[in-house]
């Protein structure tokens, strides 16, 4: 009968299990530690943390974009102001070219002198001289500024000229002591000869 085989076998299969059954229970069974757990953190204090996140970012977002156009605006306001000042307030005149110099305290601009012709002028602000350099001429001619009361572009531009027109039949003396002179001038007038104005 199949059941009295079945019987059979599972009384030697029987044995084999409780021996290592015994087996097992004499061996302990290894311990697992729980892993630290994060402190439980409420839903609410989380969504409030959240909250407080965004509004930080938010802030520093806003304070960057005004910072940012505050200074768009006043950089553009200042190139409205000085090209006011080299075209005149109507914005009509002869565009001119300025070169600035932190280091030496001065300020270069290309103007025209008659038709076909330019010229350097200089300012020099830790002198206290302006300087004009004609292309056309062979000469250069400073004058000596008050620190209140700096000369516009083109009332210099119309003495240095004038100045350089009465000096066609004269015989000046040029300058002897080019020390006296700021760097950029002495460049500027480095292969001519430099009167007074």
């Amino acid at each position: 009968c199949p059941r009295a085989r079945a019987g059979e076998g599972t009384g030697a299969h029987g044995e084999m299990e409780d021996s290592s059954k015994e087996a097992l229970m004499e061996e302990a069974p290894p311990r697992y530690t729980e892993s630290p757990r994060l402190p439980c953190i409420p839903h609410e204090l989380k969504n409030l943390l959240l909250m407080v996140a965004l509004v930080a970012v938010a802030l520093v977002v806003v304070n960057v974009t005004f910072l940012l156009l505050g200074l768009h605006l006043s950089e553009s306001h200042a190139e409205t102001v000085l090209r006011m000042s080299i075209h005149g307030l109507d914005g009509e005149g002869t565009p001119q070219k300025l070169a600035m110099s932190q280091r030496e305290r001065s300020g270069t601009f290309a103007v025209r002198d008659g038709l076909n012709g330019s010229a350097a002028v200089v300012y020099d602000y830790s002198k206290l001289l302006v300087g004009y350099r004609s292309w056309r001429h062979r000469a250069c001619y400073i004058t000596r500024v008050d620190r209140d009361n700096f000369p516009g572009l083109d009332a210099v531009t119309e003495t240095f000229q004038r100045r350089q027109d009465e000096d066609v039949g004269d015989k000046a003396v040029p300058l002897a002591d080019r020390s006296i002179l700021g760097t950029t001038i002495n460049i500027l007038c480095s292969t001519v000869p430099v009167f007074w104005a």
